[in-house]
């Protein structure tokens, strides 16, 4: 072999190596950087950060814990006297300084009121149905009454059922212990399905008006988290307007998903970067700004000129946030707002665009996403009723995600249209401050005499001009 090709051998397996080596310095790289992830300065949720992950801290204001002076104390008000069920009067027999015997009655006295539970017995009824001859031969038995129940149950304790497994997150074990200590009845597990299966049934039209009604909103947050349906990966979709909160579960992520959840939606829709939102153009798009913060602060914490970008525009966001806050509260006009956006905006998309020219491959990729949809950056700038976050659809997500947890989803389509029901009128009604016990025993007790179950639309539904009572 000569010298020549004895170099070039050399050569080529330096070049290889080099090649390799950084390879391995990317692949390092880009590990780090997934380990460095918490949730706040990525999508992932708070509850995922480990021990040692620092969140941010407001510096101490140097008060002392508790109330401040001149915050207005919060107290129970007192009932009525006409509304409790028992009055006592307890007087003082002697003086409490000389110890003289005392008499007459207090025009004025001191209130303090004592709430207690009762034990709550079952109501057993019993339904004798009698079976009678005819002078034919033939022998006839009576039917239930209308609106009672085939099964053992009634209305209001499938509603508790429903209620307790759907909306407080106890399993069908426990929720069978609290049946028993606390009513004194015996359920069984197949019993627990029977009532959520009932109730799921007598939600089922309402929630699906209530579908229709949130795709003819304005304005819609909306967002997606994982889900299991059986053995199945599935999703969980939620879209949150101003009065209704409706969900979804659904086996895909993309784009016939959130049709599937939004219809023929046409006001503004507020999300994440997600391309599942890409068939709504991007004038009705509005983009949560609290996830681009997160991604500034990923820029922020890498180094050299995506680091100084991220520090600028942290910078920004922290500003526009500042002039949004005085919007809200009302110190400063919207005009005046926008007035002031207009420089700042064109500051963030030059920032946005030298980020997506520099040399740090996972912030030039972001800036260039964001960048294709910076006029959904800024619609809440210039559409009232908009909020710059998709707080609203995050914050409905919660207790799915905590019913994922403890439950691992559901384990059939049947279970699944359960969960999504039970969502919906639980987010739906504590928007509009109704019972929900109430709500789904009134639901259950129209199922059973097969009248319409009642609605989850807000009290009086306005179209264009014309107002009507949902």
């Amino acid at each position: 072999m000569t010298r020549t090709a004895a170099g070039a051998i050399y050569a080529r397996g330096r070049a290889a190596t080099i090649a390799a080596l950084l390879a391995l310095a990317r692949r390092v790289a880009a590990l780090e950087a997934r380990l460095a992830q918490t949730s706040q300065n990525s999508s992932r949720p708070p509850s995922s950060d480990p021990p040692a992950a620092r969140r941010p801290r407001r510096p101490p204001s140097g008060r002392r814990p508790g109330g401040q002076p001149g915050h207005p104390g919060h107290s129970r008000p007192l009932l009525p006297v006409a509304q409790v069920q028992a009055v006592v009067p307890v007087k003082p027999t002697h003086c409490g300084r000389c110890g003289a015997r005392l008499h007459g009655t207090d025009p004025t006295p001191w209130r303090h009121q004592v709430t207690e539970v009762p034990k709550v017995p079952p109501v057993v009824t019993e339904y004798q149905l009698h079976t009678l001859a005819c002078r034919c031969g033939a022998t006839t038995r009576a039917a239930l009454p209308p609106g009672v129940p085939a099964g053992a149950f009634g209305p209001r304790l499938q509603a508790l059922v429903a209620v307790g497994t759907g909306v407080y997150h106890l399993s069908r074990r426990t929720l069978v212990g609290l049946f028993a200590d606390c009513f004194g009845v015996e359920l069984a597990l197949g019993s627990v399905t029977a009532a959520e299966r009932a109730a799921s049934q007598a939600l089922a039209a309402p929630v699906a008006a209530a579908h229709a009604f949130a795709q003819q909103q304005p304005v819609a947050h909306v967002d997606e988290t994982g889900w299991c349906e059986g053995r199945r990966r599935a999703w969980l979709w939620v879209a949150a307007t101003a009065t209704v909160t409706v969900f979804l579960v659904h086996a895909r992520r993309g784009l016939g998903a959130a049709q599937a959840l939004l219809g023929g939606f046409a006001g503004i829709l507020t999300s994440d970067r997600w391309t599942a939102y890409s068939g709504w153009p991007l004038r009705a798009r509005q983009l949560c700004w609290a996830h681009l913060r997160r991604h500034f602060t990923a820029f922020a914490e890498a180094p050299g000129t995506a680091g100084r970008l991220g520090r600028a525009l942290l910078g920004e966001t922290d500003q526009l946030f500042t002039w949004w806050h005085r919007v809200r509260d009302g110190t400063l006009a919207p005009a005046s707002f926008r007035t002031y956006v207009s420089p700042l905006r064109q500051r963030v998309e030059a920032l946005l665009w030298l980020g997506s020219q520099c040399r740090h491959a996972p912030t030039a990729a972001t800036c260039r996403g964001i960048l294709l949809l910076a006029p959904a950056l800024w619609t809440f700038v210039r559409v009232p009723g908009v909020e710059p976050t998709n707080n609203a659809a995050e914050r409905a997500l919660r207790p799915g995600v905590l019913w994922r947890k403890g439950s691992f989803g559901s384990h059939s389509p049947t279970g699944s249209r359960f969960a999504e029901r039970m969502l919906t009128v639980a987010a739906t009604l504590k928007q509009q401050r109704r019972n929900i016990v109430d709500y789904v025993t009134h639901a259950c007790a129209a199922a059973l005499c097969n009248d319409p179950a009642p609605s989850l639309l807000p009290a009086v539904v306005t179209h264009g001009d014309r107002q009507k009572a949902a």
